[in-house]
């Protein structure tokens, strides 16, 4: 019968500092073998003298410690590359960042990296300003995929304060975010479509024009870029659903909502809601759309035409559309 190895809190640290439960040689051994021989885990546990399942531990214990390192290769990444670097010169955008597959149950975990890699290109510091829209995949991406910002002040962009829908409340979004990422939270403290007196009062409100401030000196900004109005099942709270001018916009950013060719769609209440203004938008160094899928291109091509976005997140299949389009 095999003879187990004894465990203790006195063995050895592996190479970044980590306790192994086992003998480090013994861990060492069954990783070597089990990774480098192909080994399986009952030729293992025959040459340590181990039963099976200890082998399975000794062999996680490893990976734990450090001796093992795990590297998934992306296949496509090349091929990803030339395809964002196409799509960044015909749109005339500073940056174009792709994940290579999405899936709408996984989007946010999907979109991390292109994330990361927009926000890395803003070469943030602590204090500086970033914009968060409402909208369902930005809302994925708050509560899954935002990458680290300490000491950056996260703001909201449109009222939602109410909204019965969880990915146009923006207060709730943005502190996700914050939370994930080591941020500073802003809120706004208001519906998207205030009424004329409530709009007066918000105009007057210090809290309020604090987060106002803020959008007129960020640095940058995850902005949602909403699909064609036509195909949506719900819009804001508070907008007139009704109204047909919205049978023509191709889609909205932070409820700026435009024509295919960017141009402004205004509609009765649109010159007292709570949103950052396209001129504003305009300004800010690094504005990233996030959006994904087909149905999403006139949505896209309308954004950067009107000026709302200068860089974009997207996958390899929407990107290819794009082009498609463009041709």
């Amino acid at each position: 019968m095999s003879s187990e190895i004894p465990t203790g809190a006195g063995t050895p640290a592996g190479p970044e500092g980590t306790r192994t439960r086992f003998p480090l040689d013994t861990v060492y051994q069954a990783a070597r073998m089990y990774y480098l021989e192909d080994a399986t885990q009952a030729e293992i546990a025959d040459r340590l003298g181990v039963s099976r399942p200890t082998v399975s531990r000794l062999v996680s214990e490893a990976r734990k410690a450090g001796l093992v390192r795990i590297e998934v290769v992306d296949p496509f990444q090349d091929e990803t590359v030339a395809l964002a670097e196409r799509l960044q010169l015909v749109l005339g955008l500073q940056a174009v960042h792709l994940a290579a597959v999405t899936h709408a149950a996984t989007l946010g975990v999907d979109l991390a990296l292109p994330v990361a890699a927009a926000v890395e290109g803003m070469r943030l510091q602590p204090g500086d300003a970033v914009l968060v829209s409402s909208g369902s995949t930005v809302h994925d991406i708050a509560h899954t995929a935002m990458p680290p910002m300490p000491g950056v002040q996260l703001v909201p962009t449109v009222g939602g304060q109410a909204d019965p829908n969880r990915w146009f409340q923006t207060n709730e979004i943005t502190r996700a975010a914050a939370e994930r990422s080591g941020a500073i939270p802003a809120f706004l403290f208001a519906p998207a479509l205030p009424t004329e007196a409530l709009r007066t009062s918000l105009d007057a409100d210090p809290a309020f024009q604090h987060v106002v401030g803020l959008w007129g000196r960020a640095k940058g900004a995850i902005l949602g870029i909403g699909a064609p109005v036509v195909t949506r099942h719900a819009l804001a709270r508070g907008l007139p659903v009704d109204d047909d001018v919205f049978d023509r916009a191709a889609g909205d950013v932070c409820l700026d909502f435009y024509a295919a060719d960017g141009s402004p769609i205004e509609f009765p209440g649109s010159d007292r809601m709570v949103r950052t203004s396209r001129e504003v938008l305009a300004a800010v160094p690094h504005a990233v759309g996030v959006a994904v899928g087909e149905h999403k291109v006139p949505s896209i091509l309308g954004a950067v035409r009107g000026g709302l976005v200068n860089e974009l997140v997207t996958d390899a299949a929407t990107a290819r559309a794009l082009l498609d389009a463009l041709a």
